[in-house]
Parts: structure tokens; C-alpha cells; sequence
């Protein structure tokens, strides 16, 4: 049996419960899940800090590595021997944009699959956006977000 192994990418600015929830449930399809923070974006953390939180906020969870990338997540799948790619889908409005990104990725990559796969029910209208905005304005996140992401929040308020 060849080992299975997916890319979860993203800015995860920052990383929420519906992306832990994402990456978790990937974890029942394939042996290894790469976490990979996206480093060309701009961002309201910076790369090292998403990293961090990132690994704070799946500490718990064994087959999900977290790394950094700054390059297409063709070269990375290639470079990690990646079979699939996880993307999240919370609403219609995501499918089609995820649909386009998928149909250019087989394109560069036939053989590299893309799996969506959708958050609980509880997560479905969240997104690092409302997170941070949430956030900026003071309400409580502490549904949304781990622990560490909700100090650094905190931490980052007159920024956000």
C-alpha cells in the first residue's frame, strides 16, 4: 500500500476551528496532512506567526505537520510526494472559486486530487476575516479560535 499524503494550503491569517476541524477530518482519508502557511500574501501575521499558531493550534494532532511554503502548491505536493490536496468549502460561493483553482492545479498536476471537504456545522460561516474583525472590535473569539490564537489576537487588537 503506498503511503497517502495531502496538502491543506493556506494564509491561515489566523488559523481558526474550521480550519482544525478541516485539517483533523482530512486525517480520516490520508496517512500524513501537511498544514502549509502560504508566505506570499499579505497578512495581518506575519508568516512565522501563522506558523506558530498554527502548530499551537494542532499540537494535539499527530498526522497533521504544519509547514511553510512560498512557491505553487504543485511544486510543494511534488516536493512532499503529495496524492492529494485539501481544500474547505463553507458555502456555494467558495465552490466556485475552489472549482477554478482545482480544474488550473490539474492541469499543472494531473495526478495530484483534490478533495474538498466541508466544517462542521458550527464553523460553516466562518472565516479568519470575521475572526479578525471580531476580534478588532473586541468580541469574544474564544468560540472560534484556539487558545493561543485568542492571545495573540488580543495581543494584536489595535492592529487588526
Amino acid at each position: 500500500m503506498r503511503k497517502s499524503i495531502a496538502i491543506y494550503p493556506g494564509s491561515f491569517d489566523p488559523i481558526t476551528l474550521g480550519h482544525t476541524d478541516i485539517a483533523q477530518r482530512a486525517t480520516g482519508l490520508v496517512e500524513r496532512v501537511y498544514l502549509a502557511v502560504s508566505a506570499g500574501q499579505h497578512t495581518a501575521f506575519s508568516l512565522e506567526e501563522r506558523t506558530r499558531l498554527a502548530r499551537a493550534s494542532l499540537v494535539h494532532c499527530e498526522a497533521v505537520e504544519v509547514v511553510e511554503f512560498d512557491c505553487l502548491v504543485v511544486e510543494l505536493a511534488r516536493r512532499l510526494h503529495a496524492h492529494f490536496l485539501v481544500r474547505g468549502l463553507r458555502a456555494v460561493s467558495d465552490f466556485d472559486f475552489e472549482f477554478q483553482l482545482a480544474a488550473v492545479n490539474r492541469e499543472l498536476m494531473p495526478e495530484l486530487e483534490t478533495l474538498f471537504l466541508m466544517p462542521a456545522q458550527r464553523y460553516i460561516f466562518l472565516s479568519s476575516s470575521i475572526v479578525r474583525e471580531l476580534a478588532a472590535h473586541g468580541g469574544d473569539v474564544s468560540a472560534y479560535v484556539s487558545a493561543p490564537v485568542q492571545q495573540a489576537l488580543a495581543a494584536r487588537r489595535a492592529s487588526l
